[in-house]
């Protein structure tokens, strides 16, 4: 199928449904706060709107390179799920148990991003349908029990193993030999989200600050061209472009994701497809897709395609190689063939932040007032929600206006990892990791074993994933 009339870039779809939002002040001048937070994304706003809540003598500044929600928050799959990078690595380092607090932490997250939307009346086309991960190969039968025991065993007793039979009733995915699903789980409008927390958040009282680029992180110091913002307290919340900033070229990773979405679909299709329960969707392979049920009846999916550019470069619009819409596209019509003769309306990418160890952190220096939050790995839609709440205790611990809580004891408060390698390594190996891969989900699709491909585990041995 040509892409000629497929809108390519663009920043999302998300945006060209919405519109951008009107543009806010770049910065003045030189200026103090009690808090400067760097990224007005969902993390950055989040964190804003708990901290102004909490207490709302404090004078707060959001520091925005482009607009709130230009980066991954107004560009993801739309899925607001309880799944958290890196968790099963904190059970190996503070115990099962540990794990289990911080699981019961995102699950219940899910219903708090629900319920604040709700409250701040943010019509964001959420529909809490839980998460469906489908399996279509005897090798992601296996790892999808495995993976749906080891969920049960962190505590989601209300998780839903099923048949190929029943998982087709649910979604007819052409091939899908079982499932699991997970009520901690919902479909949204990234952009929708993101404007009406930005709003929510300058209701507050919080200042936001855009089209200022953040050049310099330190010690009570945000700099910009335009001027330098004082705070005792300065929290990085940049996610996949924090390589951008001075000194952090190797801190996390920016991994390109990208993402169709089709035309609206007729009614017909649907009666075949299903997907009446708007599950977002994905599976067990492990260049795997993430896909929802648009609430105007599209289909939006997503995958890795082109991972990554050299030097930890990021796009500017979202454009993406004609090659990555065929493939997902053709994905599609593999998982869909009755939407074969239906358009791409839009493609675009983004970037998400990948530490090196693929682990998730939240973490105040109280020595020096700088914090930060991300290194998601794809799963920031309802992880910076938390990430924002345990700042917020952080900060309200540090200043003596409350205690320690069940936030701050969270296994992955204060997580230290090491740098990524220099280039050309980082690019060798995270495009040698993607096309390892991808060779083993082909080889996996032929063969009649059970058993992960090898191709696959080591992979994952070198990547540091497990």
């Amino acid at each position: 199928m040509s892409t000629v009339s497929t809108v390519v870039g663009g920043i999302s779809f998300w945006y060209a449904q919405e519109g951008t939002p009107a543009p806010r002040e770049p910065l003045p001048g030189d200026t103090n706060v009690d808090v400067c937070i760097v990224g007005g994304g969902y993390t950055g706003l989040w964190t804003a709107y708990y901290l102004k809540k909490a207490v709302p003598f404090l004078n707060i500044t959001v520091l925005e390179a482009k607009f709130c929600g230009y980066g991954a928050s107004g560009r993801n799959g739309g899925w607001l799920y309880n799944g958290i990078a890196g968790r099963d690595r904190y059970a190996k380092l503070h115990g099962h148990e540990a794990a289990v607090r911080l699981q019961k932490a995102m699950n219940e997250t899910v219903g708090e991003v629900v319920r604040t939307a709700a409250e701040e009346k943010i019509d964001a086309d959420i529909h809490q349908g839980g998460v469906l991960e489908v399996a279509h190969t005897p090798a992601q039968l296996a790892r999808l029990k495995d993976f749906h025991s080891v969920e049960i065993a962190f505590g989601e007793t209300d998780r839903i193993l099923r048949g190929a039979r029943e998982t087709a009733e649910r979604v007819h995915v052409t091939g899908a030999v079982g499932s699991t699903w997970t009520p901690h789980g919902a479909r949204l409008h990234p952009a929708k989200l993101v404007k009406g927390l930005a709003d929510a958040v300058e209701a507050l009282g919080v200042t936001i600050h855009e089209s200022t680029p953040v050049t310099e992180i330190k010690p009570k110091h945000a700099v910009t061209p335009y001027g330098t913002v004082r705070a005792p307290y300065v929290l990085r919340c940049t996610e996949g472009f924090t390589a951008s900033l001075k000194g952090q070229k190797r801190t996390w990773l920016p991994m390109n994701s990208s993402m169709i979405v089709t035309e609206p679909l007729p009614a017909r299709i649907w009666d075949t497809i299903g997907w009446e329960g708007r599950e977002t969707l994905g599976d067990m392979a492990h260049a795997y897709f993430y896909a929802q049920r648009t609430a105007d009846g599209r289909i939006a999916l997503g995958g890795r395609g082109y991972p990554y550019r050299f030097g930890s470069a990021t796009d500017n619009d979202g454009r993406t190689q004609p090659a990555t819409v065929t493939a997902l596209r053709d994905l599609m019509v593999r998982l869909f063939p009755v939407t074969a003769g239906v358009h791409v309306d839009h493609a675009w990418s983004g970037v998400l932040g990948v530490p090196r160890d693929w682990c998730a952190t939240v973490t105040l220096d109280r020595s020096t007032g700088l914090g930060y939050a991300g290194g998601y790995v794809g799963s920031g839609v309802a992880t910076a929600n938390l990430a924002a709440r345990t700042l917020r205790d952080l900060i309200q611990q540090d200043s003596g206006q409350a205690g320690p809580t069940e936030l701050t004891a969270l296994p992955w408060v204060n997580h230290k990892v090491r740098r990524w390698e220099p280039e050309p390594f980082r690019w060798l190996g995270v495009h040698g990791m993607y096309a390892a891969y991808r060779a083993a989900d082909r080889r996996e699709t032929t063969s009649p074993r059970p058993g992960t491909d090898p191709i696959a585990k080591a992979a994952d041995r070198i990547a540091g994933r497990h």
